[in-house]
């Protein structure tokens, strides 16, 4: 199958924050320079991120987030109703469990977008890259779910007492950001709901189950409000819409484990995308045996490549793994990518060197050429 659509050799989004662009930061924090000073700076690090991914020989650049705090800044920066928070979530490494605080945000008042949420980003992006460009948003179904159901936010007086309202709500936000971006000329827009795989997780479901949430209630509800913001967008020959299904990424540390099985059949013929970005990057991720739900037509971006460790993955096992994959679903549709970003979130990067990322984005390319000779 040789499709733009397709874009074989692909990667989650977010790069490492370069150290002169982080030390602009400290500078802009403490008054040093003024906005433009570290607009500059940022354009300078995202010029050099797109000449990164073209020379590793990727299919698609994205501009790393290098303008955002976190992956979902770019909501919360652009949306009146919500405000930052911190909440303490317990992540997964290789020294075992930790507490670590991360920042959230909660609804305070109603949602109303000021304006466009990465208009900026995308017309940088585009007017720099010389090839395809790719756009990532946080999911309104993610956002919503991250919502505290009981206590302030459930009271009279809440501006959301119905849930189902506020989804509404995050949904027509980001559609309307997705729509403009179409017709900005982004070839490529991402939604990234790293909430999908809690409803995957057995010791996930279990605690859902015991705080008296239906798992599969929650699905359904958090499905509904994905497909709000994509449904009738997909199809045009030049844009491709894909959904990444995070398991968490902060630090090296992740928060989510198991199969994809309890959700893929619902996930993938529910969501109206063209693919699925998938982490497969260790075993904590289970087998490949949920592709044998996703629709013909549909792609799946291995995650194969791992972004939270320096170890370069050889490329013998990267294929040998895709070819397990290749037994559940037609190897015309997949395609190959890290598992996630370098740095979902600026405060708290995997730990690794701008080399070992370069050398992981190269291997991306690499095997994905070997597998499918150059057309990726």
């Amino acid at each position: 199958m040789a499709s733009n659509l397709m874009y074989r050799a692909d990667h989650v989004g977010s790069l490492l924050r370069p150290a002169a662009l982080e030390h602009a930061r400290r500078e802009h924090a403490a008054r040093r320079i003024d906005a433009e000073a570290l607009r500059e700076a940022e354009d300078a690090a995202i010029r050099e991120a797109i000449a990164l991914q073209e020379a590793a020989g990727l299919s698609v650049v994205s501009d790393g987030e290098l303008r955002r705090s976190d992956f979902r800044s770019v909501l919360g920066d652009a949306v009146e109703g919500l405000s930052e928070t911190t909440q303490h979530l317990t992540w997964h490494g290789a020294q075992g469990e930790r507490q670590m605080p991360s920042k959230t945000w909660v609804v305070c008042a109603k949602l109303r977008a000021r304006g466009r949420l990465c208009g900026h980003e995308a017309a940088f992006l585009v007017s720099n890259a010389s090839m395809p460009v790719k756009i990532c948003l946080p999911a309104p179904g993610f956002m919503a779910a991250t919502q505290p159901r009981t206590g302030a936010a459930s009271a009279a007086g809440s501006p959301y007492p119905d849930p189902a309202q506020l989804r509404a709500d995050m949904a027509h936000i980001v559609r309307a950001e997705i729509q403009a971006l179409i017709d900005q000329g982004v070839s490529y827009i991402q939604l990234d709901n790293p909430r999908y795989t809690f409803f995957s997780d057995p010791g996930a479901r279990a605690r859902l189950a015991a705080m008296g949430a239906d798992p599969e209630r929650g699905l359904e509800e958090m499905l509904a409000c994905d497909r709000a913001a994509l449904e009738g967008l997909r199809g045009r020959e030049d844009v491709t819409i894909g959904v990444h299904l995070c398991r968490g990424n902060f630090s090296g540390h992740w928060l989510s484990r198991g199969s994809y099985d309890p959700v893929a059949e619902k996930l993938f013929a529910g969501l109206p995308v063209d693919r699925f970005l998938l982490e497969y990057d260790d075993e904590r991720a289970g087998d490949f045996s949920a592709l044998r739900y996703l629709p013909k037509g549909k792609a799946a971006v291995l995650g194969l490549i791992s972004s939270k460790k320096p170890v370069l993955e050889t490329p013998e096992s990267v294929l040998r793994r895709m070819d397990e994959a290749a037994k559940h679903v037609d190897g015309d549709f997949l395609a190959l990518s890290p598992q996630c970003g370098f740095s979902s979130t600026a405060d708290a990067p995997n730990p690794l060197t701008p080399e070992d990322q370069r050398h992981k984005l190269e291997l991306v390319a690499d095997v994905a050429r070997m597998y499918w000779g150059f057309e990726i």
